[in-house]
């Protein structure tokens, strides 16, 4: 069941890659032909949603541009999914004991701490470029996992269920690190509706509420008292992830039996013609409903949304995300610029920096026997996975956004160098990665 769960996700984010991959050339293409004043004019466009004089996309009681909308609102729908896998995979997945979770985990921790290393060993000691130096730190689950899909059914489960629950912790780890480290002033009047939204979730999560809508909601309120509190908004929809029930109410057993006697009661339907029109009479078209009702009390309202929401993340928000900041103008950048300062440390960040961190942290702990090597795994095949994590993007860009926006016209040059470096290491790790594996993962899945 549990190999089951990750062979979903497997898909999931294999497929997701595709639109994220096509959607940062476009950006790429945009930035740098003719039509590069209307793309960066479409990116600071105003966007409005108002009832009288409030308009709820607003900071300050400035309106979002839409690249703001795209990364302070959809972003915050993105780490909503994102907390509802950490949640699901803690209660029942990879990361729900310590034996299972310590080798990713651990990987992981270097995979954060040697890549921020790097960054400080190779740029400038400046106040203002040494901000973006937790900007390596992060693995791009989609891009990485979509990278092992290639090699189909010759990647061993345990390489494909070691990189997924690395990528989940790290995705952790990110999140942490926007809380802390990206954090203005607060103000604790809006602190204060935030945390009682929460506590609102947490007690009807005890009363065993499981409205969808109810959590959504309280989940909006929050997520705009944190836009005002100086919390990075997204990080309201991690903390709603985690309040949202993952058990299912009473009366399973009704259910299942419910859904059962109805199947057994459904007529057998031939169809010869996959144009053939089939005509349910009333009794039938209320057994199949009463059969879909059944199903939505036997699945939580986290897997609901987690399913609800997959869609949505895929092909909509990430490829979103990747068309409003993968837009790097390249006419103001010099050869020069992108093997130093903020452009070099940030690529060798993700190239050697992830490798170093992920392979020496795991080779320890396998060599003290804190950790065991995946299943049908050997040295070879783990040391090119973790190659692959090396791959940032959506995260990446993310807090290189965060990092050196705030920095005025400084922080806008830093913030393009920033992003050619995490598409220049993240395209040499995919690349490095792809060869290895192709060299030493087995000719097919024995």
């Amino acid at each position: 069941m549990k190999n089951y769960t990750f062979l979903s996700l497997f898909k999931k984010y294999s497929t997701a890659s595709f639109w994220l991959i096509a959607a940062t050339v476009l950006a790429l293409i945009c930035a740098n032909t003719p039509i590069r004043e209307w793309y960066f004019g479409l990116l600071e466009k105003p966007v409005s949603v108002s009832f009288g004089d409030f308009n709820i996309f607003s900071h300050h009681g400035e309106p979002f541009t839409f690249q703001v909308l795209i990364n302070d609102f959809l972003m915050a729908i993105f780490f909503l999914s994102v907390g509802l896998e950490i949640k699901r995979e803690i209660l029942v997945g990879e990361l729900s004991s310590i034996k299972k979770a310590i080798l990713p985990i651990i990987g992981a921790c270097g995979g954060m701490l040697i890549p921020v290393l790097v960054f400080c060993l190779i740029c400038p000691s400046e106040a203002g470029m040494m901000r973006g130096a937790a900007i390596p730190m992060a693995t791009d689950i989609a891009f990485s996992l979509g990278v092992l899909a290639m090699f189909g059914k010759r990647v061993p489960i345990g390489l494909k269920v070691f990189l997924t629950t690395l990528a989940v912790a790290d995705d952790l780890g990110g999140i942490l690190v926007i809380a802390i480290c990206y954090t203005s002033e607060i103000a604790w009047s809006w602190m204060l509706l935030a945390l009682l939204m929460v506590v609102a979730m947490l007690i009807a999560n005890h009363y065993n509420v499981k409205s969808k809508t109810y959590y959504l909601v309280a989940g909006a309120i929050m997520w705009y008292s944190m836009l005002n509190s100086g919390v990075h908004a997204t990080i309201s929809g991690v903390v709603a992830a985690l309040c949202i029930p993952a058990s299912i109410g009473k009366g399973t057993r009704y259910y299942i039996e419910r859904i059962r006697r109805n199947i057994s009661e459904f007529p057998e339907v031939e169809v010869t013609d996959r144009h053939q029109v089939v005509v349910f009479s009333n009794d039938e078209i209320q057994m199949l409903k009463s059969v879909e009702s059944a199903a939505d009390h036997l699945i939580s309202p986290l897997q609901h949304l987690e399913d609800d929401l997959r869609e949505f993340i895929n092909y909509i928000i990430l490829p979103l995300f990747a068309f409003a900041n993968a837009g790097v103008y390249l006419g103001n950048v010099s050869f020069g610029d992108i093997f130093s300062g903020v452009s070099l440390a940030v690529m060798l960040g993700l190239v050697v920096g992830k490798f170093l961190g992920v392979f020496s942290f795991s080779w320890l702990a396998i060599k003290t026997k804190i950790a065991s090597m995946p299943s049908g795994v050997n040295w070879k095949s783990f040391a090119s996975v973790c190659m692959l994590c090396g791959i940032g993007f959506t995260v990446s860009m993310f807090i290189a956004d965060l990092a050196y926006s705030p920095l005025g016209a400084d922080g806008r040059a830093m913030l393009d160098l920033a992003k050619l470096g995490i598409l220049c290491g993240t395209i040499a790790s995919a690349l490095i990665g792809a060869l290895l594996l192709n060299r030493t993962l087995p000719k097919e899945n024995k």
